[in-house]
């Protein structure tokens, strides 16, 4: 194996040549302030949202969500509910996990799959709105319902709206009053692909058939009345 020359220092002419030490330490570089201090500031902001991170997992509080499929009017019941966490100051209608035992007995006020939050206007009191009532269900496209979503107890009006040139509007005269009937919301269904929703109300025996022929011919608005 060749060996490495060992470099030699110059020296004057006619003396020995003077040996140079041989070091393997490599000459260092002088690190730049400002590299070194953006390096620090990164390592803190790193540490601060780290810090952050925890914070927000940790802080969390557990309300009332549904373990299965609730239809509405259906009367509620601990297996149908399950404790969730999300996060603290979510702006979210929940209803606390302590308070579940509120809500058990009562009934939905509309259809509540699983896996959603539970509020307090997911039930109604459980009083039953069909007791010596004919229900009839009326498929109700948009601009037939209010926006204001529907719950089982509310109280409304079921208007006539005939179209121009059928017979029930060529029976109506200019400019009168169409006919409605009042009404209670009993269940209320989940909305199709194109927005329409079925909608459960009890009436009156006798004005049940009235209800029933107008909701056949799709010729109908649902009016919600005033609380107060």
């Amino acid at each position: 194996m060749p060996r490495t020359k060992q470099p030699t220092a110059p020296s004057e002419p006619g003396s020995a040549p003077v040996l140079l030490p041989i070091t393997n330490d490599a000459p260092r570089r002088r690190r730049r302030p400002v590299v070194v201090g953006a390096g620090l500031a990164l390592a803190a902001v790193g540490a601060l949202v780290s810090v952050w991170l925890v914070d927000e997992a940790g802080d969390k509080v557990s309300v009332v969500a549904t373990r299965h499929p609730i239809a509405a009017g259906e009367s509620i019941k601990a297996s149908d509910l399950v404790a969730t966490e999300i996060s603290h100051g979510t702006e979210l209608r929940s209803l606390p996990a302590s308070h579940a035992s509120d809500i058990i007995g009562k009934q939905a006020a509309s259809d509540l799959p699983a896996g959603v939050l539970v509020t307090e206007d997911s039930v109604s009191d459980g009083s039953s709105v069909t007791k010596g009532k004919s229900v009839v269900g009326i498929l109700a496209k948009p601009g037939q319902l209010p926006i204001q979503k529907l719950r089982t107890g509310d109280a409304v009006t079921i208007v006539h709206t005939p179209q121009d040139g059928s017979a029930s509007a060529s029976s109506s005269k200019a400019g009168s009053t169409p006919d409605s009937l009042p009404a209670v919301v009993s269940r209320v269904g989940a909305p199709d692909a194109n927005g329409a929703v079925v909608v459960d109300v009890a009436a009156p025996e006798v004005n049940s058939t009235s209800l029933a022929a107008w909701a056949a011919s799709g010729d109908v608005a649902i009016v919600l009345k005033a609380t107060s």
